[in-house]
């Protein structure tokens, strides 16, 4: 394995030929998207098409075993296996991987779509050609009601929940348990060694290896091109800066130069910090929501929305759409989030790997699992509640308030502000809290870019957890110009198609170290009965 990587010049300590074909493979979808805008929006376009056609109930089975494992992994003595030597103990304070946790795994994505989609749910104009929310209307929740704004955040629920979070269980739990249990790389490849042996450091394993990158790099500049079109209006309300082009890229290279400091500065610093300090903010700005907000009437929302999510999530995620319309939302919503998820898993998996060494697999699991998806329980049910609460309530009627208006015209940006403004107004402390909301965005990306350069650095350099600082420059700097590029292209559709179509070989490599790490636990238990007995 160390004779693998480059011993000096510019690559040394990095697997010159992975870094390398890379970056070529980055580039050259960057140059075809944008030289070739139309031919790439039309290719992609139809292979995404076709993914989401021919796979959605792969992709839906696929993340019910994972979900199914993660619950075997609990309750089977598996489940005393720590993560590393059996004397080892967590590096980091449960408060500290926590933070990391969330900020990590969701970070942006939450506060982009925390009111835009209860809200799209809630709607029953069925504006973008098919139902809004095919599982409410077969409840027979139609009309625009209260319990029609449950069935919309029970959904909001199901797709940033247990289902999603259990695939990043899968990957972090086996790449952890691979790396300071078996003492292999902290690398995707690592997973196959129970199939393939030593022939992971091999081409099977570079080309695993290689597909976690560009799924790195795809889902971090994904995640970056559409936050910063909402952090460019929330810049125009606090400050009357132009949301425009020249704004969102400035926002880009000024993203991407503190991800890159932060990314130099390693784990235990500028990221463990800034992620502490999202927790602690979002406190704030979820404090203000929570009172300012109808306070009692989220409360019991609250309550209704986890009634009807436990009730309700194993049944939806075996649900299989029949017809065209249902189809077509199902396609455009739960197999876009789960091929979302999934292509997000090496980057987020790895991570969370790096911050759970000494943890046992129960806890791994339940911590993993839980306390993220009820933090956005908490998150979705009151951001997205308020706005589904001024909508219920508006002067003109239910679906009047503005906000139904504005997510109707996919304008995902403004509708957040719409319902910041409808529980703080427009005055000084309106300003307070847009100030807050924008900040957050910025630093939720960062968390999510330096946490990604580090995975991509550490991937390339076959595992090293300190891989040189020279290239987690690179490519935190390469991620920042693929933003940007593709966002004066026009190309962020197609890096999102691309983000989908990278989820279905990973699916499979995925499902492979699921089996892995199974046989591994297996084989284990059967020779050390002291963990058995540890049960």
């Amino acid at each position: 394995m160390v004779t693998e990587l480059s011993q000096d010049g510019f690559f040394s300590g990095m697997h010159k030929g992975m870094t390398i074909t890379a970056a070529l493979l980055v580039l050259g979808f960057v140059l075809f998207t944008g030289v070739m805008p139309e031919l790439a929006s039309n290719l992609f376009g139809a292979t995404r098409t076709w993914i989401e056609t021919t796979f959605s109930r792969y992709y839906l089975i696929t993340v019910v075993i994972l979900l199914a494992v993660c619950a075997y992994i609990v309750v089977s003595r598996h489940g005393s296996v720590r993560l590393g030597p059996d004397d080892s103990r967590p590096d980091f304070s449960n408060f500290a991987w926590f933070s990391m946790l969330f900020s990590a795994g969701i970070g942006i994505g939450i506060l982009f779509f925390g009111v835009a989609e209860p809200i799209f749910y809630f709607d029953n104009t069925g504006a973008f050609g098919y139902p809004n929310n095919p599982h409410a209307d077969m409840a027979g929740a139609t009309a625009m009601n209260h319990e029609r704004a449950i069935d919309a955040l029970r959904v909001s629920v199901f797709h940033w929940g247990l289902h999603g979070w259990a695939i990043y269980v899968i990957v972090g739990m086996s790449l952890a348990y691979f790396a300071y249990r078996k003492g292999l790389p902290l690398a995707l490849r690592s997973a196959l060694y129970p199939f393939i042996g030593e022939r992971i450091f091999g081409p099977i394993g570079h080309i695993v290896d290689i597909l976690g990158v560009l799924g790195c790099v795809f889902g971090v500049a994904t995640s970056l091109g559409l936050g910063v079109s909402q952090m460019a209006v929330g810049l125009d309300r606090l400050v009357g800066l132009d949301p425009g082009l020249n704004t969102q890229l400035v926002l880009i290279g000024v993203i991407s130069l503190v991800s890159v400091l932060s990314a130099v500065s390693g784990v235990q610093r500028g990221i463990k910090i800034i992620s502490e300090m999202n927790i602690w903010i979002s406190v704030a700005v979820v404090g203000t929501f929570l009172i300012g907000g109808p306070t009692l009437w989220l409360v019991m929302t609250f309550g209704e929305t986890v009634l009807d999510y436990a009730l309700n999530f194993i049944p939806m995620g075996l649900w299989f759409a029949d017809d065209d319309g249902t189809a077509q939302w199902q396609q455009g919503w739960t197999i876009f989030y789960w091929g979302w998820w999934l292509a997000w898993a090496p980057f987020v998996g790895i991570f969370i790997a790096r911050i759970s060494r000494g943890r046992t697999l129960r806890e791994f699991v339940l911590g993993v699992l839980l306390v993220p998806t009820l933090i956005i329980f908490v998150w979705l049910v009151i951001f997205g509640g308020n706005a589904l609460h001024q909508e219920l309530t508006a002067a003109g009627g239910p679906g009047s308030a503005g906000i139904t208006e504005l997510v109707n015209a996919w304008n995902l940006p403004a509708a957040l502000f719409a319902t910041a403004d409808g529980i703080a107004g427009t005055g000084t402390f309106g300003w307070v809290l847009s100030a807050l909301m924008v900040f957050l965005l910025m630093s939720w990306f960062v968390t999510s870019s330096d946490s990604g350069t580090l995975v991509l650095t550490t991937i390339l350099s076959l595992g090293n957890e300190d891989p040189p600082k020279r290239f987690r420059v690179f490519w935190g700097t390469s991620i920042g110009l693929v933003a940007a590029v593709l966002l004066v292209a026009g190309g962020l559709k197609a890096l999102q198609t691309a983000l989908i179509a990278a989820a279905l070989p990973l699916s499979v490599v995925i499902l492979l170290m699921t089996s892995g790490v199974l046989v591994s636990l297996v084989r284990e238990t059967r020779k050390s009965p002291a963990v058995a007995r540890r049960q």
